[in-house]
């Protein structure tokens, strides 16, 4: 063997030394290997929109050609059509939920309804309690009678059977006619219903809004009706109720509606139900 001299084994006891020293001080720049049971840092997450407001309108769909049923349940009508367009045009998002017209505006005042869109004739008492866009229909009233009868007009009815829908306008100009406890004014859920019971003889004549009576009677030629009208009648107007003070949706409302009947979409659809677009609409009368 051969022997190492003590130069010699200072020499290699120093460079091992050394390399110990540079392989000691290369691992403090290294950053360190990742447990393997250390979890990995969760990717970033956008955090979801909220869904968009889904307006929730209440309207009683028993008011052809307004608002009906059709054969798959569905609620259609004119009033359905021009609040469908007005909400595209004010980009919000609305459900029509049928809702009978005796509770109708109970369900706007505890929260339930958000719009009301019902062929709801702006009054200057339900704006005590409720707002109202712009009107989106002029109407009147209309007597419905037996084709035979000798009604002409709405004085003829003082001592007759009349047929009204409760809580509507028909009612509360026949009530005013004849007296709050007349047992001649029969009262019913709606129009149609009234109007059957003229057909069978139940009452003598129907007041009601124009747009309902001539689609009825149109529509059921064998019931052998004619109309008669009356310039005592004052005009109506409808308008989408909101609940007192939402400003906002008022005027998102108020938008829309301005949009279609400019833009020639609210003629099309009036047309669509009554084979015209609207004349010039009459101010209505002060109430």
């Amino acid at each position: 063997m051969t022997a190492i001299t003590t130069r010699r084994f200072l020499q290699t006891a120093g460079l091992l030394f050394a390399g110990a020293l540079l392989a000691a001080c290369g691992k403090k720049d290294e950053a360190p290997a990742p447990s393997a049971a250390a979890p990995a840092p969760a990717a970033s997450v956008a955090a979801a929109p909220p869904p968009a407001k889904v307006y929730v309108v209440g309207t009683d769909a028993a008011y052809a050609p307004f608002e009906s049923q059709n054969e798959k349940g569905e609620i259609v009508g004119l009033t359905v059509d021009v609040l469908s367009a007005v909400a595209a045009k004010a980009g919000i998002e609305i459900k029509f939920v049928n809702t009978p017209w005796e509770g109708i505006f109970n369900s706007l005042q505890q929260g339930d309804r958000d719009i009301l869109a019902s062929s709801i004739t702006i009054t200057d008492e339900r704006k005590q309690t409720m707002d109202f866009t712009n009107p989106y229909f002029d109407a009147y009233q209309l007597i419905a009678v037996k084709a035979t009868s000798k009604v002409a007009k709405f004085d003829d009815l003082k001592k007759l059977k009349v047929g009204v829908q409760t809580g509507t306008t028909g009612d509360e100009v026949v009530t005013k006619q004849q007296g709050k406890n007349s047992t001649n004014i029969k009262r019913f859920e709606s129009t149609p219903l009234a109007l059957k019971e003229l057909e069978s003889g139940g009452v003598d004549a129907v007041v009601a809004d124009n747009g309902v009576v001539v689609n009825y009677v149109t529509n059921n030629p064998d019931a052998k009706f004619k109309t008669v009208s009356d310039k005592a009648f004052a005009p109506e107007q409808y308008g989408f109720a909101v609940k007192k003070g939402n400003a906002e949706l008022l005027e998102k409302l108020n938008k829309g509606l301005a949009d279609i009947k400019a833009d020639g979409s609210y003629d099309t659809i009036y047309a669509k139900y009554f084979g015209a677009a609207p004349a010039a609409a009459a101010p209505a009368a002060s109430k």
